[in-house]
C-alpha cells in the first residue's frame, strides 16, 4: 500500500488553519481564565455571605435572649433553620462559649462539640476559614454573641465547598456555550474570508506565489517591448525597462498619473481612454509607437494593461516601400509613354518622313534632359535629386506639374553627417506627397519645391519649402494639421494623418521647425528650417543615433 504525501496547502488553507487554531486557543484560554476567576469570585461571595449571615444572627436580640434561657436549643433551632432557608446557606450553628452546639442542620449533632476553630471569636473577633466539618469541606464564618463586653455564645454560618463548585460549574456551562458559539462564528467568518482569498490567489500556496512573483519580475525586465500597467485611477502601477525607454520617461513614475508624464496629447488620450485600443500608431519626440490597451475588469474597472512596440524602423521601411511602388508605377507609365513615342518614330520612318522622325525624337530627348538638368543644377545632392526626379514623374502621372524653384541651390557634400539624407527624404517626400494630393484637380495644378541654405543668427540652416495650388489650410487648423490622425482626406487602408506628424517629429529631432502659411498664388506653403550642425552633434536632449522615422505616403 502506497502512502501519498499531501502537497502544501494553499495560502488560503494555511491562513484558515492558523486562524482556526488561534481562535480555539484564545477561546480556551478565555474559558480557563474565566473559570479560575469565577471560582475565586464565587468563594469570595460565599465568604461574604456567610460572614453577613453569621453577624446578622449574632446581633439578633432574640438570639441573645435565648442564650439566657435554660434550654437555648428549643428557641434557637427553629430560628436557625428558618434563617438557613431564607439566606441559602448550608448550615448555621449557634453554640456556647465552650463550643457545645445549640443548633445544627442535623438534630443528632446538637449537644456535640463544634468542629472548627473558635479562639479568635472568643476574643471578640469575627473571622472566616475553610474547614472540613460534619457536612464536609465548607467556607464558614465564626463570630461572637456578646452581652456587653462578655462573650455569651458563638455563631458559625457556612456554605459547603461542593455547593460553591456547583455554582461555578453552572456558570462554566454557560461560558462554554458562549465560547462554542464564538468559536463557530469565528470559524465561519474565517472560512468565508479565506474562501475569497483562495479565489484571488487561485488556490496557490506561498511558495508558488513567491515563485510566480520572481518569474513576473524576470519576464518584465527580459521583454524588450514596452509594458505599462495603470490602476483604476489611471496612475502608473507598473512599467518595465522597455516601457521607460520607449516613452522616454525617467525616475520613479510609479504612482503618478499618465497625464503627468509629459507625453504627447494624442498618446495621453489613448492611454486615458476607457475603451480598448488595437494597433494604434502614435508619435513621441523620437519614435513611432504602436500601442494596444486592454482594460482589466473583474466586476469593476481595476485598471488598464498597455503594450508598446517600436515601429520606427518598420515605418521607415514602409515609407521606402511606398516610394519604390510609386517609382515602379511611374516607370511603368514612362515605359508605356516611351513605347508610344517609339512607335511614332518608327511609323514616321516607315512613311518616309525620316527628318520629322529625327526632330520628334530629338525634342523628346531634349525635354527629358532639360528636366534632369534643371533638377541636378538646382540640387546636386544625389539622394534629394533622385527623390525630386521620381516625384516629378509621379506628379506628372497625376496631372500635377512639379517645379524646382530657381532659388534652390544645394551642393553635394554640404549636408553634415548629423543630418542624414534619409531624414531629408522623410521630410521632403511627405511634404511633396501632401502638396500633390492637395493640388490635384485644381486649375493649373502645380507644386513648387525650394531647397537652399542660408545663415540666420550666425547659424547656417537648411530651408526646404513646398507650396501648392490647392485649397490651402484653414488658419484654425494651422496647428492641428501636424497632429497624428488629422486629415482632410478619406482614410485609406493604412490610415491617414501620419505624414505631417512624421515631418514635424523629424524636424524637431534635429532642432528644426515646421510652419505652414498661405502661398502667394493661393494654396498652402510648408517650410522646414534645419540647423546645419557639425558632424557628431545633435539636437538638445535627442541622441544622434536615434533612427529617423520615414514615410513617403503621409497625409495632412
Amino acid at each position: 500500500m502506497r502512502l501519498s504525501v499531501p502537497g502544501p496547502r494553499s495560502l488560503a488553507g494555511q491562513l484558515f488553519a492558523m486562524q482556526a487554531v488561534l481562535i480555539a486557543v484564545v477561546v480556551a484560554g478565555y474559558a480557563l481564565f474565566s473559570y479560575v476567576s469565577d471560582r475565586s469570585q464565587a468563594e469570595e461571595a460565599a465568604t461574604r455571605q456567610a460572614r453577613a449571615v453569621a453577624r446578622s444572627v449574632a446581633d439578633s436580640p432574640s438570639v441573645l435572649a435565648a442564650t439566657r434561657t435554660d434550654d437555648p436549643s428549643a428557641e434557637l433551632q427553629p430560628y436557625a433553620l428558618k434563617v438557613m432557608r431564607d439566606t441559602e446557606v448550608d448550615f448555621i450553628t449557634i453554640m456556647d462559649p465552650r463550643g457545645i452546639r445549640w443548633t445544627h442542620p442535623d438534630p443528632q449533632q446538637i449537644g456535640q462539640t463544634f468542629q472548627g476553630h473558635t479562639e479568635k471569636a472568643l476574643r471578640g473577633q469575627t473571622f472566616t476559614e475553610t474547614y472540613t466539618g460534619t457536612l464536609g469541606p465548607s467556607v464558614r464564618a465564626v463570630t461572637p454573641i456578646q452581652d456587653g463586653p462578655r462573650v455569651v455564645g458563638l455563631v458559625s454560618a457556612g456554605i459547603r465547598v461542593e455547593e460553591i463548585t456547583q455554582r461555578v460549574q453552572d456558570q462554566l456551562t454557560a461560558l462554554l456555550g458562549v465560547a462554542a458559539g464564538a468559536l463557530v462564528l469565528g470559524a465561519v467568518g474565517t472560512y468565508v474570508i479565506n474562501a475569497r482569498l483562495r479565489r484571488h490567489t487561485h488556490g496557490m500556496n506561498a511558495s508558488e506565489l513567491s515563485r510566480m512573483h520572481d518569474y513576473h519580475q524576470a519576464a518584465l525586465h527580459a521583454v524588450r517591448e514596452g509594458l505599462l500597467m495603470l490602476d483604476g485611477q489611471y496612475r502608473v502601477a507598473l512599467i518595465n525597462d522597455g516601457g521607460r525607454e520607449l516613452l522616454g520617461v525617467a525616475g520613479d513614475v510609479v504612482g503618478r498619473s499618465v497625464a503627468e508624464l509629459g507625453l504627447p496629447a494624442p498618446l495621453t488620450g489613448a492611454l486615458l481612454a476607457s475603451e480598448p485600443r488595437v494597433d494604434e500608431v502614435h508619435l513621441t519626440a523620437s519614435r513611432v509607437l504602436v500601442i494596444n490597451t486592454s482594460p482589466v475588469s473583474g466586476g469593476e474597472r481595476r485598471g488598464t494593461v498597455v503594450t508598446l512596440r517600436d515601429v520606427t524602423e518598420l515605418q521607415s521601411l514602409m515609407g521606402e516601400l511606398d516610394s519604390e511602388r510609386g517609382f515602379t508605377q511611374a516607370l511603368r507609365s514612362q515605359a508605356h509613354e516611351a513605347a508610344n513615342r517609339l512607335h511614332t518614330v518608327v511609323s514616321l520612318i516607315e512613311l518616309g518622313r525620316a527628318e520629322e522622325a529625327v526632330e520628334f525624337a530629338t525634342a523628346e530627348l531634349e525635354l527629358a534632359q532639360a528636366l534632369t538638368d534643371q533638377v541636378v543644377a538646382a540640387v546636386s545632392e544625389p539622394v534629394l535629386a533622385a527623390l525630386l526626379l521620381g516625384k516629378t514623374a509621379q506628379a506628372n502621372e497625376r496631372g500635377v506639374e512639379l517645379m524646382v524653384s530657381e532659388e534652390s541651390s544645394l551642393d553635394d557634400g554640404l549636408l553634415p553627417e548629423s543630418l542624414p539624407a534619409r531624414d531629408l527624404v522623410t521630410i521632403l517626400g511627405n511634404l511633396i506627397d501632401n502638396a500633390v494630393d492637395a493640388a490635384q484637380g485644381s486649375v493649373r495644378a502645380r507644386v513648387t519645391v525650394a531647397a537652399y541654405t542660408r545663415t540666420s543668427d550666425a547659424t547656417p540652416e537648411l530651408v526646404l519649402r513646398v507650396s501648392d495650388t490647392g485649397p490651402g489650410v484653414d488658419p484654425e487648423h494651422a496647428e492641428a494639421v501636424f497632429q497624428r490622425g488629422f486629415s482632410t482626406k478619406p482614410a485609406g487602408p493604412g490610415g491617414r494623418g501620419l505624414g505631417l506628424a512624421l515631418v514635424r517629429q523629424t524636424s524637431q529631432r534635429h532642432g528644426g521647425s515646421l510652419t505652414v502659411t498661405e502661398a502667394d498664388g493661393g494654396g498652402a506653403e510648408f517650410e522646414v528650417r534645419l540647423p546645419l550642425r557639425e558632424p557628431g552633434t545633435a539636437a538638445e536632449g535627442v541622441p544622434a543615433e536615434v533612427p529617423a522615422a520615414r514615410g513617403a505616403g503621409g497625409d495632412a
